[in-house]
């Protein structure tokens, strides 16, 4: 063996053992239940965010998913899940949640493979994952796990699959509700599968899966999160096609030759306020896991609090109470962020909330609250810089109503050519 193979094994070696886990007698790793995952980086590992979703309760979200049943419930499943990391390196890990769960989760086997198509990686970038150098993993309810490091090169922009298998049944799954990209599963074991033929159903949300991180890659300025609700989210945008507006951003830097991550901390319907069974924990409830958390976190972008002034105004099924909001509590919410954002020394970029008139919930009273809470974030100072989404984004005829050019069709979120205005918004320079 050559001696630069040497000191590459050698380095690995010292990777894996960045464990997630303590090794029960049993020999499958155990990750602690609640509060932080065991074996967090070791100081001589310079781990960055490559990519991340925040995670919420199992629900039945907007369209068809699997959260409420959950996997393997009658016969052994693999889940497969394909996301486009905004940084790259040279070897990756994962983290995966439990948080919502009521039993021990098992995982009984999991890879990483760069991305082919579809369900289908490239086989010889096809690698086992461990935990705490086993196979096999047990999550606590409310827990979480980190894989140990594994090889694999991977470019900034460019999508990898992360494959589970579950060889007994979960029980209703911690997931991310909108991922606006497919994931697959089949029955039976096909973590090794190179070909996609066998994952034969589909949905669109994400489970489990809450980060994937990389190292060895070249060093960054510090990712950038864009932390929000469905607007961040990518509701409205075209499926499987990354053109959600952070997505956007993360090109935008790239081609301006500052290439950085871009984390997307998004969930649709989220509030600053309230905590919802259908749309994650309130902003401030979250905004540590989701942004403070994150490894090498240096800005935050924040557009929040349309679904405060919303739901104010009309009851929805899916979220009761409906709790009458003012402008000054979510500009109270604002200030709890970022003041949590400042003690970790992280800049915060304020987003003006969208014109959303001919919306179901746009009334005389909570276009008052959008109008105070918009000119607060512009002339307040409270934020570090401001990015002014509702001018940008207003019709040239009426600035209460979003840009018919920009409107996916129900008067408040953003088509692809939206989002992309909203990318392109964002002065760079303030990141």
């Amino acid at each position: 063996m050559r001696p630069s193979t040497l000191r590459l094994s050698a380095s690995l070696l010292a990777l894996t053992s960045v464990m997630a886990a303590s090794v029960g007698a049993s020999g499958t790793a155990t990750a602690r239940p609640g509060g932080p995952a065991a074996g967090r980086d070791r100081p001589e590992t310079a781990w960055s965010a490559g990519w991340a979703a925040p995670v919420q309760r199992p629900s039945a979200g907007f369209e068809k998913n699997w959260a409420e049943t959950g996997f393997a419930e009658r016969t052994a499943q693999t889940l497969r899940q394909v996301v486009r990391v905004t940084g790259g390196g040279t070897a990756a890990r994962i983290r995966l949640s439990n948080r919502y769960g009521t039993t021990p989760l098992r995982i009984a086997g999991a890879t990483i493979a760069r991305t082919a198509h579809g369900a289908a990686v490239h086989g010889a970038s096809l690698r086992t994952l461990t935990f705490g150098h086993r196979r096999s993993v047990e999550i606590g309810a409310g827990g979480e796990t980190v894989s140990d490091a594994a090889p694999l090169r991977v470019a900034a922009r460019q999508p990898v699959t992360v494959t589970l298998y579950f060889d007994r049944p979960t029980g209703p799954a911690t997931f991310h509700a909108q991922a606006y990209a497919r994931s697959f599963r089949a029955d039976g074991d096909h973590r090794a599968d190179r070909a996609g033929a066998a994952f034969t159903e589909t949905t669109h949300s994400w489970y489990y899966l809450s980060d994937v991180e990389v190292t060895g890659g070249p060093r960054r300025p510090g990712a950038v999160v864009a932390f929000g609700d469905s607007i961040t989210d990518g509701f409205g945008s075209t499926y499987d096609a990354d053109h959600r507006w952070p997505d956007l951003l993360a090109g935008r830097l790239a081609a301006a030759g500052t290439p950085r991550p871009v984390l997307n901390s998004g969930i649709g319907g989220n509030l600053l306020l309230h905590d919802s069974a259908w749309y994650g924990d309130r902003a401030g409830a979250r905004f540590r896991r989701d942004v403070l958390d994150k490894p090498g976190v240096r800005s935050v972008i924040l557009l929040e609090g349309l679904n405060d002034i919303g739901f104010s105004e009309v009851e929805l099924p899916t979220y009761k109470p409906n709790p009458q909001v003012s402008a000054d509590e979510v500009i109270a919410g604002y200030r709890e962020l970022i003041a949590l954002a400042h003690t970790r020394g992280i800049k915060v970029i304020g987003g003006t909330i969208l014109p959303f008139k001919g919306a179901e919930y746009h009334t005389p009273r909570s276009e008052a609250k959008r109008t105070a809470i918009n000119e607060w974030i512009r002339t307040s100072g409270a934020f570090d810089a401001v990015v002014d989404f509702a001018e940008v984004m207003a019709a040239p005829s009426d600035p209460l109503r979003l840009n018919p050019a920009y409107d996916s069709g129900d008067f408040k979120h953003p088509n692809d050519a939206g989002y992309r205005r909203m990318a392109e918004a964002v002065d760079l320079a303030t990141l």
